[in-house]
């Protein structure tokens, strides 16, 4: 009987840890889905702010594509979703049809033993039972047993009361699987009306934009000459930070060596007939005299190691949005035949948000490009990182910054639905890296 007890509790046990893994999953479902549901909310809302002018622009087509993309990620966790829940049921119907199970056994073993029992239940059959027994110690095991048998009707009693509470909890837990499931499958069907709605707006404005192919084609030129100018200047501005570094690195050489070429005459001059020192005597650093200067100082060593490592891990440099114009060759939206060659991303966020620094570093550059406003360029080290399109500077040269550290606000154009796109590049020396790759994802 003790056997029976310990596979009951070992099925119960097993049943809770199998509960508990599918809990977390839909626990973390449950969580990417409201991620997509907060990204969704911050894109709707940068469309609803481009409503003020009700015609239909490139930036229209890029925020309702975004909001596709954004639904079908949700319809899909959603499935994913739906998914985990109806093996979470089918398990917990599997567990409560085994306990069911058990109980019936349970249960019939009960009822026959109190069958068999009926005739031994008065205290006088007892007493008959017990002091019938030919010899003492056949008395004491007829006590005995009759205490078992007591202890484990008892038992058996106690069993049937858990399952049945077992069971119960099981049919609660099938309840809640089952809302939860009745309203996330309500929410696919709204998002998926929803994506179809988007769908329509997306070609209907495709449609009308191609008509007008001159006009965007000169938009594009327009947007192509300023991001020439930008980069090209901020290229120029890298490259003459690094010639100022190894320039001053190269004096810094040439100056040690003029004092070792000083020390050396110094010490052919003395008399010969003082002792001849040895080379741990003679006050000149192996070290210093042998091995060139590091191009990068201490920190700089440190910054760009500690920024290398965190490649992929890097946080964004705004707290919202997502990457509007991704890095290299793009296609234009609208116009097929058109193409881009972004030299950095382009992120769009709501009106009002600020750029943050994505590493500790120190701010080395602030400029500005006719039409393009303000950038800032700080230094990690040996990598650089760049943030064009700022209105308001929360920065000065020189200045050392902190990861996530707000550096300026992204400028909004209201003359083109209210669109604010900060411009993001990353520099390793003279080499110009994919943002995307940095990132966190």
């Amino acid at each position: 009987m003790f056997f029976i007890n310990k596979n009951i509790l070992l099925i119960i046990g097993l049943m809770c840890c199998v509960a508990a893994i599918d809990g977390q999953n839909v626990k973390q479902l449950e969580a990417q889905r409201k991620k997509a549901l907060e990204q969704i909310e911050t894109t709707s809302k940068m469309l609803n702010e481009t409503k003020k002018t009700q015609q239909s622009s490139v930036n229209k087509i890029v925020l309702i594509n975004r909001n596709i993309q954004e639904r079908q990620t949700l319809i899909s966790s959603i499935n994913q979703e739906v998914e985990v829940l109806d093996e979470q049921m089918n398990q917990l119907n599997t567990e409560k049809e085994e306990l069911q199970n058990q109980l019936k056994l349970i249960k019939n073993d009960y009822a026959k033993m109190l069958q068999q029992s009926q005739s031994q239940q008065s205290f006088q059959n007892k007493l008959m039972f017990v002091f019938s027994a030919k010899t003492f110690s056949q008395t004491i095991r007829r006590l005995r047993y009759l205490k078992e048998y007591s202890d484990y009707r008892k038992q058996q009693a106690i069993k049937i009361q858990n399952i049945a509470q077992g069971i119960e909890i099981k049919n609660d837990s099938l309840n809640i699987y089952k809302n939860r499931q009745l309203n996330v499958v309500r929410q696919k069907t709204a998002e998926t009306d929803k994506l179809t709605v988007d769908k329509k707006k997306e070609n209907q404005i495709v449609s009308e934009l191609s008509k007008k192919q001159k006009e965007l084609e000169s938009e594009i030129d327009k947007q192509k000459k300023k991001a020439n100018e930008l980069n090209a200047k901020i290229e120029n501005l890298i490259a003459q930070e690094i010639a100022r570094a190894d320039a001053k690195r190269k004096a810094e050489e040439e100056r040690k060596a003029r004092q070792e070429k000083t020390k050396s005459q110094t010490d052919n001059s003395k008399p010969v007939n003082k002792p001849a020192k040895s080379n741990s005597d003679s006050g000149i650093d192996k070290n210093t005299a042998t091995t060139s200067i590091s191009k990068l100082t201490a920190e700089e060593s440190l910054l760009a190691g500690g920024f290398e490592i965190n490649q992929g891990r890097l946080p964004f440099p705004t707290n919202k949005g997502f990457i509007s114009g991704h890095f290299g060759v793009q296609k234009h939206p609208v116009l097929s035949h058109v193409t881009t060659d972004n030299k950095g991303i382009y992120i769009q966020t709501p009106n009002g948000t600020n750029a943050r620094a994505v590493f500790d570093g120190v701010v080395t550059q602030l400029f500005s490009i006719p039409g393009s406003n303000n950038a800032i360029i700080i230094q990690h080290g040996n990598y650089r990182t760049v943030y064009a399109n700022l209105t308001d500077i929360y920065v000065k040269v020189g200045e050392k910054v902190k990861a996530k550290q707000n550096i300026g606000k992204i400028f909004t154009d209201d003359e083109n639905d209210n669109k604010t796109e900060l411009y993001f590049q990353i520099w390793r020396d003279k080499a110009i890296l994919n943002p995307e790759n940095w990132l966190t994802k």
